[in-house]
């Protein structure tokens, strides 16, 4: 990842914030759907699937 283009905290909060209130106007029955479609735009938008992959297994970790 390109430091020049990460996100500082703040935009990084902007973006949880943004998240979560889309995650409860889906509803719990379309927010699994809703991050799909989300994750595949953003994907899309990235360009680059090596790079995506890297980004699940990154967000895999502690879960628990």
């Amino acid at each position: 990842m390109n430091p020049n283009t990460a996100l500082p905290i703040q935009g990084l909060e902007t973006v949880y914030d943004m998240l979560a209130v889309a995650i409860d106007q889906a509803g719990a029955d379309k927010a699994d759907l809703f991050l799909v479609k989300l994750a595949l735009l953003n994907a899309n938008a990235l360009g680059d699937a090596a790079l995506f992959h890297q980004h699940v297994q990154a967000a895999l970790l502690d879960l628990s």
